[in-house]
């Protein structure tokens, strides 16, 4: 999966025990209602928001997580995360240029028939 917008906040490297670290990013989704995502990149990974900055527009692909807890009370509780593993740069105008194609002339759309009479049957039901 991918999420695609501008980076918001690049959260410094946090090193969660002596053997795990993480750094957080989220980004702001460019549509209608804007979405802040924030993913997490982890171990060797944290290293791949070293060359970001806030405002760049980016594609993040990721993974979704999601894990069980039975508390002391004995209630289970899910949680989710999303884990980065790949982030790249993207041109600020390229959504606009996806969504746009050039206009095709209709004189250049299909090509005429060379001949047809009336003889030519087809197995076509209309």
């Amino acid at each position: 999966m991918e999420v695609t917008g501008k980076v918001k906040a690049i959260n410094p490297e946090q090193q969660v025990s002596a053997s795990f670290k993480k750094r957080e990013l989220v980004v702001t989704t460019e549509e209608q209602y804007p979405q802040h995502i924030m993913i997490e990149f982890t171990q060797d990974k944290c290293d791949l928001l070293n060359n970001y900055r806030v405002g760049e527009p980016v594609k993040v692909s990721i993974n979704l997580r999601g894990r069980e807890w039975v508390n002391p009370q004995g209630e289970t509780k899910y949680f989710n995360s999303i884990q980065g593993w790949r982030i790249e740069k993207m041109q600020a105008d390229a959504p606009m240029q996806q969504q746009q194609a050039p206009p095709m002339p209709a004189a250049q759309a299909f090509e005429p028939a060379a001949t047809f009479t009336e003889e030519e049957h087809d197995d076509l039901p209309f």
